[in-house]
């Protein structure tokens, strides 16, 4: 039998499943008759309650794991509770004042990525997943520090406030000063300027002539900002934090599900290329189960959302990932907030 519309199914048959899910969610364990007959539940006899919980489970939307063992929501019962039922919660005063204080502190952009993909960790109990915005660096400063006669430390200064050190191997029998002059025409002549465009304009004023380098200071001038290019490919794209949350008792049960779910996330780009399904939402998206091939034998949710630059171009994404009982409620106006938050962050 083919799933119903959320309308299609009676009142009656609407709310005892909503309660399903809902102790489910909260628990992680089946629900039984008696417990929806209970307090908090639905008035009606335990007879009537298994009779509605057989048609639920003949729809697909419920499955029961053992005889007697109560019932709990499929993947199908979950996709439906997500987009006809749930009522979102908006984060709560101390959930956004805890995201922006995390987001306000001074650093690199990537130190408050990091800190964001704890922080969504510690709040949900799944992963924190961060995807880092795909940029090219801006130049603010390079400074040459002489380490040996063949060596020296470039420190590179990026407009957002990083810095990078790299050992930069120097040419055989460098004139004095060259470290000086090179390090000085970067910051006067390159400053605010990415790598392609810092590159671009050198060679232009070398080839006309403009330029006050001679060739050895020139030299210098490409090997560092070589180091700053080599440090750039190999930022990481994604940032994943709080794994261990995803090892609940459920999981701990089910070895392979665990082996599953850690192999799934050691490889980063299959988790990029998931999170970057999301980049052209217009909201948090939410992909349960199997909906994903990459966590579908693992059985975990993604909750995802982009966030955006002040131009409104989606830069990067951020999300959650966790066990299909998901407080979803709860977990997308979070990642939700937290999106809107690195937005109005990155600017």
């Amino acid at each position: 039998m083919s799933t119903p519309p959320i309308t299609e199914l009676t009142t009656r048959a609407r709310e005892i499943f909503r309660l399903v899910v809902e102790g489910y969610l909260a628990t992680g364990t089946p629900v039984g008759s008696k417990a929806l007959a209970g307090p908090g539940g639905v008035n009606l006899s335990s007879a009537s309650i298994r009779s509605v919980l057989a048609d639920l489970e003949a729809y697909g939307l419920l499955a029961a794991p053992h005889t007697s063992a109560g019932r709990l929501p499929t993947e199908a019962g979950l996709r439906l509770f997500v987009d006809g039922i749930m009522q979102v919660a908006e984060p709560t005063a101390e959930e956004r004042a805890a995201i922006e204080s995390r987001l306000s502190a001074p650093g690199p952009i990537e130190v408050a990525l990091e800190a964001t993909s704890v922080l969504l960790s510690n709040l949900s109990s799944g992963a924190g997943v961060v995807m880092v915005p795909k940029r090219e660096p801006r130049l603010r400063q390079l400074q040459l520090v002489p380490l040996g006669p063949n060596k020296a430390l470039a420190v590179l200064v990026g407009d957002d406030g990083a810095v990078e050190n790299r050992v930069v191997e120097l040419p055989a029998r460098l004139p004095s000063g060259a470290l000086e002059e090179a390090s000085n025409y970067i910051s006067a002549r390159l400053a605010g300027r990415t790598l392609e465009e810092a590159s671009r304009f050198m060679q232009a004023e070398v080839s006309s002539g403009r330029s006050a380098l001679d060739a050895a200071s020139s030299d210098l001038v490409e090997r560092g900002l070589a180091a700053w290019s080599e440090d750039a490919m190999q930022r990481p794209v994604l940032i994943v934090r709080g794994q261990a949350n995803l090892l609940d008792e459920a999981a701990i049960s089910d070895l392979e599900r665990v082996r599953s779910l850690l192999d799934d996330l050691e490889n980063k780009q299959s988790v990029a290329d998931l999170l970057d399904m999301a980049r052209e939402a217009d909201a948090t998206r939410i992909f349960i189960g199997s909906e994903n091939r990459l966590f579908a034998l693992s059985g975990s949710s993604v909750i995802a959302s982009p966030y955006r630059d002040r131009e409104g171009r989606v830069v990067g994404v951020v999300g959650v990932i966790g066990p299909t009982r998901l407080n979803y409620a709860r977990v997308v106006p979070m990642v939700d907030f937290t999106a809107q938050s690195l937005g109005k962050l990155i600017g």
